[in-house]
């Protein structure tokens, strides 16, 4: 399989993981996000993510705990209870039109300030998102724009972080033909963002995908400039020290951005086959870095339990796997 489809059945997984909506709840007063583009790339990350991330009450792995629990299954509930105790990032894609997200959005701030903490979102919409491949989908390149900015504007005030359409640069490549509509997008939602003071991150693929100075390039078309900085390695299995030195490479080469690393399932390393590995294992805790150099945190981005597809024992993608969650809670590596 080609690393396109692989790449694009991952991320479609991940839309299936979205939070469910929220119970309203009432919030903290918010703390004011910095305007300029300049300030959100030269504020600390302890700033930036003040009081560490938010763990949504219920997330995939959260319900199938519960649900297994009910079945009687103590071991299975009990890995999925430890994969839902960590914070996963929140995906926004075309399944929630502008009212939904806007709510969507809303909820899960609403709960992170009532403890003190900071989402993250990812967005996942941007049209012709695959390249015509496995996840097919995306808003049209006149929706796309009020998409992003709703989000932006009920992010505005808030504390929140914005991972901004991951594979969408790292994949131009496999669609050139999509380069002169996405990269414009990308760069106006990028501004949406620094608008309402909210930091900003553009996909840089991963350390065995893009050169780092092509990679450099198509970000700062993509207006990183106004943008805290990028990820790396969403859905893939590179461990940090492999993805850190692509990402301080391409740091070097766009003014010293600063970047988000994806552990959800780099504790073991690549094992040779995208779907449904055997012999991975959950990365280190999601947590926020000490700030030194660009790493701003290392996140769980892809949500881990969930199947990548019908290969190796596997059930369809996007539903719980019970056994493969199993195994990446004993073969965690938090180091």
């Amino acid at each position: 399989m080609t690393h396109r489809r692989r790449r694009s059945v991952l991320l479609a997984v991940a839309i299936v993981a979205a939070v469910g909506l929220l119970a309203a709840c009432t919030s903290e007063t918010p703390t004011p996000r910095p305007s300029s583009g300049s300030t959100l790339r030269d504020e600390s990350n302890r700033v930036l993510f003040e009081g560490g991330l938010y763990v949504q009450r219920d997330s995939l792995a959260a319900r199938a705990a519960t649900r297994l629990e009910r079945a009687g299954d103590a071991t299975a509930a009990g890995a999925a209870s430890a994969i839902a105790k960590e914070s996963v990032a929140i995906w926004l894609g075309d399944q929630y039109d502008v009212a939904q997200v806007r709510r969507v959005v809303r909820e899960n701030v609403a709960a992170a300030e009532k403890k003190g903490v900071t989402p993250v979102f990812v967005t996942y919409a941007i049209p012709h998102r695959d390249c015509g491949d496995y996840s097919a989908g995306g808003w049209t390149a006149e929706r796309y724009p009020a998409w992003t900015k709703a989000i932006a504007d009920t992010l505005k005030g808030h504390r929140a972080v914005v991972l901004v359409e991951p594979d969408s640069l790292a994949m131009l490549s496999n669609c050139p033909a999509e380069t002169d509509v996405r990269v414009p997008l990308i760069k106006r939602a990028v501004e949406q963002f620094a608008a309402a003071g909210v930091p900003a991150y553009l996909d840089a693929g991963n350390s065995h995908w893009v050169p780092p100075a092509t990679m450099a390039a198509r970000l700062e078309d993509a207006g990183i400039a106004s943008a805290r900085g990028f990820f790396t390695n969403v859905a893939s299995f590179y461990r940090v020290d492999q993805e850190r030195a692509y990402a301080e490479k391409v740091s070097a080469l766009t003014d010293s951005s600063h970047f988000v690393i994806d552990v959800s399932r780099n504790g073991q390393g690549w094992k040779g086959t995208w779907c449904n590995p055997s012999g991975t294992g959950l990365g280190q805790d999601p947590h926020v870095t000490g700030g030194t150099g660009g790493l701003d945190a290392l996140l769980w981005i892809k949500s881990p339990g969930i199947s990548d597809g019908s290969c190796n024992g596997g059930p369809k993608a996007g539903a719980w796997f019970s056994s493969y969650a199993q195994d990446l809670v004993r073969l965690r590596a938090r180091d």
